[in-house]
């Protein structure tokens, strides 16, 4: 009786003719059911509103997880306080990879903190995914091709900036503020870029001033006396605030431009009283998430306000652009997660992310998130937002630069 040898030898050659793709490929922390994730952010500390975008970014995978997970795996997402400090980061990203064994380390928080940690994460070749800087040295594939922004180039934010001001205020005088070091420093330069041979004299004066001055005060005074008619404000939201206080004490009252990501109106403008930051301006490349009226219709509006109604009712503000933040990034993820199949080896994460070119859920139209294995600079345009007493109102049309 040979046909039950036969029938076992005929299936294991079936078995052995399976095509590649088929077959599970896993490296540490994934398994069958599940996917860790790691990621620091600034939960506490002077910075501990951007630790909002992990908080809603929890909600989110409990979400998916509920749904099912991605292609039947549930995300375990660890998030680990690193109040803005760098080295916090590298003790808790160690942790993360050597004692909690992620996958990956998706969406960290800031310039300083994701540098502190990039060479250690390429060295081990462990995914730093859709990091939170738009640092230009981070779109860097050769050197660190497993370091993968997320976040708009502050170059380009200043180029955009530029040309805002070229177009609506062609003979304008500028002051500059900014934070010494890489944040600033791609700001100015950006901006410096975009008005090119007319930047030495339409820029009055640029003043830096370190993180870790108590005030900003003097630079304010210092920029007033300019009597420039635009003050390019390139600081995170605790400086802009101190910068903005100053400017109203002097009666100085340029057109003021901020970063995205300092247009959080709680952190930015609420201790100066909302009235008094009225008409400041920075970019948006987001979808305003009170606007029901315009973009209700909408399948990634929808999908966002179900997924805040049902999983993030403890944001410690629904109307923030923070949610509208995690909601993007989060999806981005899934979109990776979901195209590695049941390859999910870090080396096929960074073959899929490298090769992205979607749209993102509740950024506006005509944005896409687009990288190729030798460019990680995925934004090109903005829309200008307006601060209208409320909230960061969108006006005109996207920006772009090439």
């Amino acid at each position: 009786m040979r046909l039950p040898v036969l029938v076992a030898a005929a299936a294991l050659a079936a078995l052995a003719l399976q095509p590649a793709a088929a077959q599970k490929h896993y490296d540490a922390g994934v398994t069958d059911n599940s996917i860790k994730i790691g990621q620091t952010a600034p939960l506490s500390g002077p910075y501990s509103v951007s630790g909002n975008v992990a908080k809603a970014q929890i909600t989110f995978f409990k979400m998916i997880n509920d749904q099912g997970g991605v292609n039947g795996r549930k995300i375990d997402l660890i998030v680990y306080d690193d109040g803005y400090n760098p080295a916090r980061t590298v003790e808790q990203t160690r942790k993360l990879v050597e004692q909690d064994q992620v996958f990956l380390i998706f969406g960290s928080t800031g310039t300083p903190t994701n540098l502190a940690v990039r060479k250690y994460l390429n060295q081990n070749r462990i995914p730093q995914l859709f990091l939170v800087s738009g640092a230009p040295q981070f779109n860097d594939p050769k050197n660190f091709p497993w370091s993968i922004p997320g976040a708009g180039n502050y170059v380009t934010e200043g180029r955009i900036n530029a040309a805002y001001i070229l177009k609506n205020q062609p003979n304008a005088r500028i002051a500059v503020l900014y934070q010494n070091g890489d944040l600033g420093g791609s700001f100015l330069k950006g901006l410096r870029q975009q008005l090119g041979d007319r930047a030495d004299k339409m820029i009055a004066a640029a003043i830096s001033f370190e993180p870790t001055d108590p005030t900003v005060d003097s630079q304010i005074i210092s920029l007033a006396q300019t009597h420039a008619t635009v003050f390019a404000d390139y600081a995170l939201p605790k400086i802009v605030a101190q910068a903005l206080r100053k400017a109203i004490d002097l009666g100085w009252k340029p057109l003021h431009i901020i970063p995205a990501i300092s247009a959080i109106p709680e952190a930015a403008f609420k201790p100066v009283g909302y009235e008094n930051a009225v008409g400041t301006i920075s970019l948006t490349a987001l979808k305003d998430p009170t606007d029901k009226a315009q973009w209700g219709d909408a399948p990634d509006f929808r999908a966002f306000e179900a997924w805040m109604q049902k999983y993030n009712t403890s944001s410690p503000d629904p109307t923030s652009v923070l949610n509208s933040v995690a909601f993007g990034s989060a999806n981005l993820l899934i979109d990776v997660l979901k195209g590695c199949g049941d390859d999910l080896t870090r080396a096929n994460v960074i073959k899929v992310a490298g090769h992205l070119d979607v749209p993102i859920p509740m950024f506006l139209p005509g944005i896409r998130f687009h990288i190729t294995p030798d460019n990680y600079d995925a934004f090109r345009q903005a829309q200008i937002a307006r601060f209208d007493g409320k909230k960061m109102v969108p006006i005109g049309q996207l920006i772009a630069v090439d």
